[in-house]
């Protein structure tokens, strides 16, 4: 009896300090709440970018352009090319942003674009925030330029005051905003699942992953802008200076790092392809974007945070194209745990007669092996109704990879295509943390040419130099190299070491399948 008082005394106390640091950090949020703004508005002409997107628009009423970007180095030229040439305005959300090559090249290109007079608003997720708050603040520290973070944590340094506040707020700093936008001047927006960093521009010496964006013009891009907005102001999003208590960070310092990352040898190619980009623009424009009136900028909203908003996330936007896949669905998702509902959802898919298709990561190609060990629990049942798995390998056989960083592959693309013409390209995982805990943000379309060039991507990376393809021989699992020098049955999880199968192996007996 004494230890059920002592445990019951325990549970209280903790119960009671978590209530009283959710009220604390309540009041704190409330006081550090930064002033609201709004994207700028657009103009016929008052920019380059307004010149050239508004004559496009014309003739195309309630038409929005997607264009695909899946490759890495293509995608980091468009970005740093919209930087470079924007004249208003640069609102930018990510989850993360790497200090680190890639990541210095396009702070380098934002802080430049301040310099012009450009108003730039970057908002990032506080959970990867931590131990680059000097260079956030420096460039917060900009006239032109605010940084603000998304549910972020009062312990700004590692340690004991950071473990209890992870501890006492434990419901809510778990929630973490996912989103990944880049929009210039209001009038071109890149909306997919590539954060900023060497790994998603192929210049990591681990591993790069394979990823995919769409860049927008039309009607979605005032969509993204709405959604940038809605998270800018509200209550989970506080200005960073407020967050750290510090009023200014050190530029001068900032400017002169980032200067001499652009004059390495490694950044040679990439400042290149800026240039190849600038050329390729003034030449054809805006390249092959396809038009349709069928297109939709989707997202949880941030109240999410805080558990609040279910009728609006982003999981009801998904589900009913999902459902209306006639003849076959492809979903590729690096983190992909479908659980008991999403099982069912895609088996009832499967016998109802649709060629459902599968891409996630191999064991030994993710980058986080615990979510393996929660999506293997649902292989055999998802093979035994027919879907086909296909799970990506660890070498990327392609020579366009890499410029010099790592040939290792890693997935990283969140995407679906359903009967060839519907689509999703995002930062939603089939898994329970982009279902239920982070906010998630993508472009629900429906055009054939675009949902072609999709599927054309995917079936190279399933391809048999891509990826394993899993089936069940006599009720145990297989994974066919059909690339290897001859085709080859293996009965264990390809090139993945031991370490990694324990451990893999261990998650799948744990319940904690809701928080990966």
């Amino acid at each position: 009896m004494k230890f059920i008082a002592i445990a019951i005394a325990v549970v209280g106390t903790l119960v009671l300090a978590s209530l009283l640091a959710v009220y604390a950090y309540g009041r704190f949020a409330k006081r550090a709440r930064g002033a609201p703004s709004q994207a700028l508005p657009t103009a016929e002409n008052d920019t380059q970018f307004d010149a050239l997107v508004a004559p496009l628009l014309s003739n195309r009423p309630r038409q929005s352009g997607l264009a695909l970007l899946s490759s890495n180095l293509h995608a980091f030229a468009v970005r740093a090319y919209t930087a470079r040439n924007a004249q208003r305005s640069l609102d930018l959300q990510y989850y993360y942003w790497k200090d680190d090559l890639t990541g210095g090249l396009l702070a380098r290109e934002v802080l430049t674009a301040a310099d012009r007079g450009v108003r730039v608003r970057l908002m990032l997720d506080d959970i990867n925030a931590k131990g680059y708050d000097p260079n956030y603040l420096a460039l917060d520290s900009h006239p032109n330029i605010e940084v603000r973070l998304f549910n972020p944590s009062w312990a700004r340094a590692f340690g004991l005051q950071r473990g209890l506040e992870l501890l006492l707020r434990a419901v809510r700093t778990t929630r973490r905003m996912h989103n990944k936008a880049w929009i210039a001047d209001g009038r071109l927006a890149i909306v997919g699942g590539r954060n900023i960093g060497d790994a998603y521009f192929d210049a990591s010496e681990d591993a790069n992953f394979r990823d995919m964006d769409l860049l927008l013009v039309g009607d979605v891009v005032d969509q993204t802008e709405a959604i940038f907005d809605r998270f800018w102001n509200s209550e989970a999003v506080l200005p960073i200076r407020h967050v750290t208590g510090m009023a200014k960070g050190d530029l001068p310092a900032l400017r002169v790092r980032l200067e001499r990352t652009a004059t390495t040898g490694l950044a040679e190619p990439y400042i290149h392809r800026v240039t190849e980009e600038s050329r390729q623009w003034a030449s054809s424009g805006m390249g092959k974007l396809r038009w349709t009136i069928e297109a939709e900028v989707a997202s949880d909203p941030p109240e999410k945070a805080y558990g609040g908003g279910q009728d609006s996330w982003l999981m009801t936007a998904i589900r009913p194209i999902l459902a209306s896949a006639k003849r076959e669905l492809k979903i590729v998702s690096p983190y992909f745990i479908p659980g008991e509902a999403g099982t069912h959802q895609l088996t009832t898919l499967a016998k109802d007669g649709v060629a459902v298709t599968v891409l996630t990561n191999s064991l030994a190609a993710t980058d986080v092996a615990a979510v393996h060990g929660a999506y293997v629990r649902y292989r055999k049942p998802l093979l035994k109704s027919g879907i086909e798995i296909y799970e990506l390998k660890p070498d990327d056989e392609r020579t366009d990879m890499s410029l010099f960083g790592s040939k290792g592959a890693s997935l990283h693309t969140k995407a679906f295509i359903a009967d060839g013409q519907a689509g999703f390209v995002g930062s939603f995982n089939f898994d329970p943390r982009s279902t239920s805990l982070n906010t998630e943000m993508g472009v629900l379309f429906r055009q054939n040419d675009l949902a072609g060039e999709v599927e054309a991507v995917i079936a190279a990376q399933i391809s048999p130099r891509g990826s394993y393809k899993l089936s069940l021989q006599g009720g145990k699992l297989t994974w066919s190299d059909r690339a290897a020098n001859g085709a080859r049955e293996l009965t264990h999880e390809p090139r993945a070491s031991l370490r990694r199968r324990l451990l893999a192996k261990v998650i799948s007996y744990l319940p904690i399948e809701s928080q990966l």
